[in-house]
């Protein structure tokens, strides 16, 4: 089993990112540092457009994860829909 990992800065704008990430993902650990939120999880981790937009009350649009991502690990597939780190091929 590998471990994903996403990094965000920890900012207002990334903690309805950052709840909707661990809700949709219970197998992750959220790790909480001063300026930035990593988030590990084994084997997938799935970032659900439909579910950040519950939480910002807006549409959200996956690519502004980039405005607060630090760096992740695992290989990305990405759609309109959501953004899953894994590293399956």
């Amino acid at each position: 089993m590998s471990t994903v990992f996403i990094a965000l800065q920890a900012n207002e704008d990334t903690r309805p990112i950052i709840e909707a990430i661990a809700d949709d993902n219970p197998h992750a650990v959220v790790n909480r540092e001063p300026a930035m939120v990593k988030i590990d999880a084994p084997d997938c981790l799935v970032i659900q457009r439909a579910s950040v937009e519950e939480r910002l009350g807006r549409p959200f649009d996956l690519q502004e994860l980039h405005i607060n991502l630090i760096t992740l690990g695992g290989n990305v597939t990405e759609d309109d829909d959501s953004l899953t780190l894994s590293w399956r091929r």
